[in-house]
């Protein structure tokens, strides 16, 4: 069986796009090395909420989920022994992540080609809100700016009453993981390049492209029939969304004749399903409202549970609408492992989502915690800073 994934990994990224294409780099067995800000670190170990509600940099929620796994060198690559460091770092490394601004790291010296130049088959994968060629390149956004730049904005809240709702962004920072989320694929494409006799290369990731991207079959809508599609939902047979009893919420998948005729018999055979309008997929599709009305009229009489399990027995699709308290009394996420307890110095013992990919032939090793800030300065470093024999985990160079 396959121990790990025998790479290395510098990441020079902060928050949420570059550390999670980090992490899932690391959750595979790369030896992934954070080089950190002095002092301050991730500016995601800032960003509540924190294990114990009490403000601290070593216990932040946010950061402790997108950074296990990896290590941690406090190292000031504003000076010009942190940018020799940092050369040294990047000399035998399969992959540098990072996330400055277009231009900023090759006015330190320490862009693409000086990089290359050390270290040629270097993939270097940089992550900025609008990548690093085109007017916006040189913007700065944050998630709200990008969500509503992919165009996904327009689209949501789905389902809306009308347009006077206004347009929001996704929960989270939903966004930041899907640029995350490219920026690893990318990464292992151009290590599979190199692998059969490529070169390294710089991966260009653009977050407000990788969020559009995954938006496409509604972007497209644009294309095929020359209006914008919107949030409210109008002539969008796809799929409903409906309340079931309780007030826990359900979407039942319209997209076909096959899985109509599933949702009716779940539904008891009602007459009207199988009269006009409603016995066609345009004779649905043009009278979408009514056929939202009756569904909703029939979801509030059965539980959410009663509905998918109803829906699936005949062969068609539905999927529950799970709260976060849902997502974690999941039997089918407790059946599959999808959760794990790391221990950590300063936070404890929390509970984390596990991989979610399973491989018959690999086993990643038991998860490791978050890193300290610089805990592993001297040790990747091999030495200790001048005058300072021992460092603590805030060490730095």
């Amino acid at each position: 069986m396959t121990d790990a994934l025998d790479l290395k990994v510098v990441e020079l990224a902060e928050f949420v796009a570059g550390p999670y294409c980090g992490k899932l780099l690391s959750d595979f067995g790369a030896e992934v090395i954070k080089v950190e800000r002095p002092g301050i670190g991730d500016r995601a170990r800032h960003l509540g909420p924190f294990a114990g509600d009490g403000p601290d940099p070593e216990a932040s929620g946010t950061f402790l989920y997108l950074n296990t796994n990896k290590k941690s060198v406090a190292l000031d690559i504003e000076t010009e022994e942190g940018r020799a460091l940092f050369r040294q770092l990047v000399a035998d490394a399969d992959v540098l992540i990072e996330d400055r601004a277009p231009g900023e790291l090759a006015a330190m010296g320490l862009g693409y080609d000086d990089l290359a130049a050390l270290n040629p088959g270097l993939v270097m994968v940089s992550i900025t809100p609008f990548g690093q060629t085109g007017p916006y390149a040189g913007f700065r956004a944050e998630h709200l700016n990008l969500y509503h730049a992919s165009g996904q904005g327009y689209l949501l809240p789905m389902w809306a009453i009308n347009l006077d709702v206004p347009p929001c962004q996704g929960p989270g920072y939903l966004g930041l993981y899907d640029g995350g989320m490219a920026g690893a694929t990318a990464a292992l494409a151009a290590l599979f390049w190199r692998g059969n006799g490529g070169t390294g290369q710089h991966v260009d990731i653009s977050v407000q492209h990788a969020m559009m991207h995954l938006e496409r079959s509604q972007l497209r809508r644009y294309v095929d029939d020359g209006k914008s599609p919107n949030r409210t939902g109008k002539g969008r047979l796809l799929e409903s969304l409906v309340e079931c009893k309780g007030g826990e919420y359900a979407v039942v998948i319209l997209s076909s004749q096959r899985q109509w005729e599933g949702l009716w018999r779940a539904m008891g055979k009602p007459a009207w399903g199988m009269e006009p309008p409603f016995d066609t997929q345009k004779g649905r599709s043009d009278n979408y409202h009514e056929l939202r009305k009756r569904l909703a009229d029939w979801a509030i009489t059965v539980t959410q549970d009663e509905l998918f399990h109803a829906v699936q027995a005949e062969g068609s699709a539905a999927a529950p609408i799970l709260t976060a308290e849902g997502v974690f009394r999941s039997e089918q996420f407790r059946g599959r492992g999808h959760f794990t307890e790391i221990g950590h110095p300063v936070a404890g013992t929390l509970e984390y989502v596990a991989q979610p990919t399973k491989l018959s032939d690999f086993d990643p090793g038991p998860k490791r915690p978050a890193p300290l800030l610089g805990a592993d300065t001297e040790a990747v470093l091999g030495q200790a800073p001048a005058g300072r024999p021992e460092l603590s985990h805030t060490g730095a160079i």
